[in-house]
């Protein structure tokens, strides 16, 4: 059988909207993948068409692919099947009703929108529309994250009681982000929490949750989080958060006791100082017959090791290299592929009330720490322009 071809839509043209295109452009045979290919049919960018030229150019999308100036004509394209959000997360909400009100299936960069009001309307929308629609966290979908789920499922590491989980870079934060750059300005819902603790939420989540059967999956109940502000410009250089979920995993429930997990962000220390790994975990799963290390960084794992409980077993040390010099953002892009060839809406690696119950938490810790962004921007108002 031919493979399932699926043609895409690009909006936007900045770094992550390159760093997919490249994954996207190559041979899905490098990573054991034939039952899917991906076909790039159209670019645009907000300000010209001139620019979303150049991006074609540069990243070598193979002709014909078209060049637009505005969102519009890109969602108006029929050549496009789905489209790829790769705008900043303030812009979200508004960019990707743009895309399901024209009928387009969306795949939507991390995070999802800027609070969960928005996400739950996206959702609803998608389902009236019966649009697929799917949060970008490309982490999930990297064989690695599906081996670790895999083993807790299997009771590797018995009950799993607590996670810890970092994604932090050490930048002179002044220095390197001013206030202009869209990870701390409050206009483009900057931050550490929506752009970098999303992963630290995101192997929270997929350890402690994710690995229980969908209708037993229950939100944390209880959220304490501490929160530090950029002085320049209000948006969180520090979050950490501490949650209990009301069960463990993977007994489901049978094993008495809640599970207790630590998402920590931060903008001027770093999970792996020496960029050498020397620190290993950026996360730490613990369970009652061992424990799961997985190096950073968190957003991008190659490796884990399995340590048991007691001094006669032996740790196993894990490789799970992305191949090629993929960066691998074609995991999600394949599981977009599959969930569109199969007619499902949403995709089990992260389905609809999960991107919610995450997008809750990330709310309750703003509130928390008293940080809320512009209007127009928390609005669910569509359209609203920004």
């Amino acid at each position: 059988m031919a493979p399932h071809n699926i043609k895409w839509g690009i909006m936007a043209t900045g770094w992550i909207a390159d760093t997919f295109v490249r994954d996207l452009l190559r041979d899905p045979a490098i990573r054991g993948v034939s039952d899917v290919t991906h076909t790039i049919t159209a670019v645009a960018s907000s300000t010209s068409s001139s620019r979303a030229e150049k991006f074609i150019s540069d990243t070598g999308i193979p002709a014909p692919c078209a060049a637009h100036g505005t969102y519009k004509e890109l969602v108006s394209d029929p050549n496009v099947e789905v489209i790829y959000v790769a705008t900043p997360h303030s812009h979200h909400f508004q960019n990707v009703m743009l895309a399901l009100e024209a009928g387009k299936h969306v795949l939507c960069e991390k995070a999802f929108t800027v609070n969960a009001a928005q996400t739950k309307i996206l959702c609803d929308v998608a389902r009236q529309k019966n649009l697929f629609l799917m949060e970008a966290v490309w982490t999930r979908y990297f064989p690695l994250s599906v081996q670790v789920r895999n083993l807790i499922r299997d009771g590797a590491i018995g009950e799993v009681f607590r996670v810890m989980a970092d994604t932090s870079f050490g930048d002179d934060v002044e220095e390197a982000w001013g206030t202009e750059h869209r990870m701390v300005n409050m206009d483009l819902a900057g931050g550490a929490l929506l752009d970098l603790g999303i992963y630290s939420l995101t192997w929270v989540f997929q350890t402690l949750y994710h690995t229980l059967p969908r209708e037993t999956r229950k939100a944390p109940s209880k959220i304490s989080a501490h929160m530090t502000p950029y002085h320049l410009t209000g948006a969180d250089e520090a979050t950490t958060i501490l949650l209990t979920f009301p069960t463990s995993t993977p007994s489901n429930g049978t094993h008495p006791g809640e599970s207790q997990a630590i998402a920590m962000t931060h903008l001027r220390v770093s999970t792996d100082p020496d960029e050498r790994n020397t620190a290993r975990p950026a996360i730490r799963i613990q369970g009652t017959k061992g424990e799961i290390q997985v190096d950073g960084p968190a957003f991008r794992p190659e490796r884990y090791r399995v340590i048991p409980k007691g001094k006669d077993g032996e740790v196993r040390e894990v490789e799970v290299r992305v191949p090629g010099d993929g960066k691998g953002m074609f995991w999600e892009a394949d599981e977009a592929a599959r969930c569109l060839r199969d007619g499902r809406l949403e995709s089990e690696g992260l389905p609809w009330e999960e991107s919610i119950a995450i997008m809750e938490v990330m709310d309750e810790v703003r509130r928390q720490g008293g940080m809320t962004y512009p209007e127009k921007i928390e609005s669910t108002v569509y359209p609203t322009v920004l």
